[in-house]
């Protein structure tokens, strides 16, 4: 615990704290400070304050691969999504405005993780991690690519309980290896929550309490 000392000015007590708490600390509370501040004209000021520095956060992080050992980093990125997702309650994040191809940027989910890191031990690495998502049709499809012409599939049917939450079931998977596609046997269900969406970015909670943050994909693969 901190140490402190106490200097009384007639009826003021400043309570000056002999060990700094930590930097992810100190950043959020001075982003939450300049969002709120009367310089900031509107909300979407507000989010798009955090959203950036929230991007800015996870810049170099290697999809989540980074963060994974580095717990100061991990915490400073989560609690920027959870002022993101506070400043964003509310919203309506599971219309139309779901339904594109989205690019993950990074994660904290480590099965996605763990083919990012060990696709090499294969001959190959992996490409692209998108999440493909048709609201209209109840569609939603999770691909990892393998350049050049490989691709890890799993389908899903999904539906719309809430603002901002989606349930889903896997209903299908398949590996595709040149030619080749293997069938896999269907598996899991859950729910995530996009707790952010944008024109840019979505930001995203499931079930297990894991984290992803997507970009619209500029391109998906042919054949989806």
């Amino acid at each position: 615990m901190a140490s402190s000392s106490c200097t009384k000015i007639g009826r003021l007590t400043v309570r000056i704290s002999s060990r700094v708490e930590g930097k992810g600390r100190k950043r959020l509370t001075k982003l939450m400070a300049r969002a709120s501040s009367s310089k900031v004209e509107s909300e979407a000021d507000k989010l798009k304050l955090v959203r950036d520095d929230l991007l800015d956060l996870i810049a170099g992080e290697e999809r989540g691969l980074r963060t994974q050992k580095d717990s100061r980093k991990r915490g400073q990125i989560t609690k920027t999504i959870d002022a993101l997702a506070e400043l964003s309650a509310g919203s309506v994040t599971t219309n139309e405005s779901l339904t594109a191809a989205w690019r993950m940027l990074w994660t904290t989910e480590k099965e996605q993780l763990f083919i990012v890191e060990k696709a090499n031990l294969f001959g190959t690495e992996a490409g692209d991690i998108l999440q493909i998502i048709d609201v209209g049709r109840n569609k939603l499809q999770n691909v990892i690519t393998f350049p050049p012409t490989g691709l890890f599939l799993v389908d899903s049917t999904i539906e719309v309980v809430s603002a901002q939450r989606v349930n889903f079931k896997f209903t299908g998977a398949s590996l595709k290896v040149g030619e080749l596609k293997i069938p896999v046997p269907p598996f899991g269900q859950g729910w995530f929550e996009s707790v952010y969406l944008d024109d840019k970015i979505r930001v995203a909670k499931d079930i297990r309490n894991d984290y992803l943050i997507v970009d619209r994909a500029p391109s998906i693969p042919e054949g989806l």
